[in-house]
């Protein structure tokens, strides 16, 4: 790898890490971030590299950058679509932290035909299944429609989201003492249902992107299943590729 791809690679983890922070309020909105100076030493870079991943926070909407004044953090815009950049595990964890669930349904259910098609499971397995909603965290609009689907393993985990809003997978991870170390994502075109449609007050029938995630741990176990239904005019999915050299 020659040392401007090790640079480009250095300024995504130094982005990542930045996010993070910001989500998890260790830099809240209108706190300033550390010189530049101060970001080369603590990360070990070029003054390139941190100037890059500032710029990634910029283009995300984290923060607003003004000679003489530092990077302040900013508050992000409202806005009805949804979009979504991710790199990471991690940042699966960062974006939801934008996003409430409100759950409407959390009970044992049997993989039936239709359920194995949307998920992948097997046909009469029993898995708890979490159903309900995603909402702006800000504005309180409804996102998507979202389903859990978690292992019967682990299903004990269902009581404790009685006041939960945030991702599942963690909790199971911190109950079972497992890692989550997979996430393979599928995306497909679907109609929107009469259900999604009375929620977010589209039209049945408009296009909608299904978003299926199987989750698996360490053991090569599925841990949890998730289908995420957004109406197509409010979802964006951003992915960088890069290539690598020596690839064919």
């Amino acid at each position: 790898m020659n040392t401007h791809t090790a640079a480009e690679h250095r300024y995504l983890q130094v982005a990542r890490t930045l996010r993070k922070e910001i989500v998890d309020g260790v830099y809240p909105v209108g706190s300033q971030l550390p010189t530049e100076h101060e970001l080369c030493e603590r990360f070990a870079v070029s003054r390139y590299t941190v100037r890059e991943a500032l710029r990634r926070l910029r283009e995300d909407n984290l923060v607003s950058s003004r000679p003489r004044t530092g990077t302040q953090v900013v508050p992000r815009p409202t806005t009805s679509s949804y979009a979504q950049d991710v790199m990471s595990i991690n940042d699966l964890l960062a974006f939801a932290a934008g996003a409430q669930l409100e759950i409407e349904s959390n009970t044992m259910v049997t993989i039936d035909a239709e359920l194995k098609g949307r998920t992948g499971l097997g046909l009469g397995e029993q898995w708890l299944a979490v159903r309900g909603y995603r909402q702006d965290a800000a504005a309180h609009v409804p996102i998507c429609r979202t389903e859990y689907y978690v292992n019967r393993a682990f299903a004990s985990v269902g009581r404790l989201l009685h006041r939960h809003t945030g991702p599942i997978f963690p909790l199971i991870e911190d109950l079972f003492g497992v890692s989550i170390v997979e996430v393979r994502q599928e995306i497909s075109a679907v109609p929107v249902d009469h259900d999604l449609a009375a929620l977010l007050r589209i039209p049945v029938g408009a296009p909608a992107l299904q978003l299926q995630r199987c989750y698996t741990t360490s053991d090569g176990e599925v841990a949890q299943v998730t289908v995420n239904t957004h109406p197509a005019q409010h979802y964006r999915h951003s992915m960088t590729m890069r290539r690598v050299k020596g690839a064919g």
